[in-house]
């Protein structure tokens, strides 16, 4: 697995759940989003909306997260604005049984502010193609969709409790 989601292995995913069982196979999606070509990364990407994210956020979701941003930085994936908008997703979404798994996945989504900051002000002039450039603009507006979503987030698992 090299070093782009190289943390994969530490995360124990056969204990943890998504919308229909046992997660261990979100690794392997993750890795078919980040190697894969443009139709096998899009149907990988859309598998694991399924499990993680629509409607319904789960434990596995809240370990998912880091390794999506770490796609999101990599230059090399196919749809790195498809992954920012599961970001997006993830952060609309909740566990109503589950709140614990609901507040835990936003705050992973918040922790990767920055990330979503850099991409939307990236430089306009890196790419090597007409291609390439169509979908830098692609990710840097869906990082500044993110980003604005991250601002108006006031969902009621997420808000400050008072004592």
């Amino acid at each position: 697995m090299g070093t782009v989601l190289g943390g994969m292995r530490h995360v124990r995913w056969h204990e943890l759940r998504h919308a229909y069982g046992s997660a261990s196979q979100v690794p392997g999606t993750l890795s078919r989003i980040a190697w894969g070509d443009g139709p096998t990364a899009e149907e990988a990407l859309s598998d694991l909306g399924q499990w993680i994210g629509e409607p319904a956020v789960f434990d596995s979701t809240v370990a998912a997260v880091p390794f999506l941003w770490e796609l999101v930085a990599t230059e090399t994936v196919k749809d790195r604005a498809g992954v920012l908008e599961l970001l997006g997703t993830i952060l609309t979404s909740g566990h109503a049984l589950h709140p614990e798994w609901t507040r835990a996945a936003h705050e992973a989504v918040a922790a990767g502010r920055p990330t979503a900051a850099r991409l939307a002000t990236a430089s306009r002039t890196s790419a090597t193609s007409p291609q390439q450039a169509v979908r830098d603009s692609a990710v840097r507006t869906s990082a500044v969709r993110l980003l604005a979503a991250l601002d108006e987030h006031t969902c009621s698992t997420c808000l400050p409790r008072t004592a």
